[in-house]
């Protein structure tokens, strides 16, 4: 029988072959799919990850989380942890899987937990505004 226990995964610590940052993000970020506002912030988070593209992580208490529905999918990075996923329903097939998140991220990047990111390509628009600016 095998001792091996099952989240016996690879972990990465970030360096300088992979460095991974996380700074406040200066803007206010307001994130729409199927016509609808899924999450509006001013406390939102940038993360670069070596030559990733940029990835902005929103606090969940600022994510209509009613509007998203967790689904099975999940991933594994060595560097940040477990990955789960949620759908955008009102965004069609589109929306499916929309938006990540690692609720018990490493270490490393423990500032990410309790915040989701959503994919450029299935969401209508993340905008990016001036801090103080108003709701339309």
């Amino acid at each position: 029988m095998s001792t091996a226990h099952p989240h016996d995964k690879p972990v990465k610590i970030p360096g300088p072959d992979h460095p991974i940052t996380i700074e406040r993000h200066p803007s206010r970020v307001v994130v729409r799919a199927g016509d609808k506002v899924v999450a509006d912030t001013r406390a939102a988070l940038t993360l670069r990850e070596a030559r990733y593209p940029v990835v902005i992580y929103v606090p969940r208490e600022d994510v209509d989380m009613a509007l998203l529905e967790r689904t099975d999918h999940a991933t594994y990075c060595p560097y940040k942890g477990d990955c789960a996923y949620f759908s955008i329903p009102s965004a069609g097939e589109r929306g499916v899987n929309a938006v990540w998140t690692y609720e018990q991220p490493y270490a490393a990047v423990a500032p990410i937990r309790e915040h989701l990111a959503f994919y450029p390509d299935r969401v209508d628009a993340i905008e990016e505004l001036p801090a103080d600016a108003i709701s339309a």
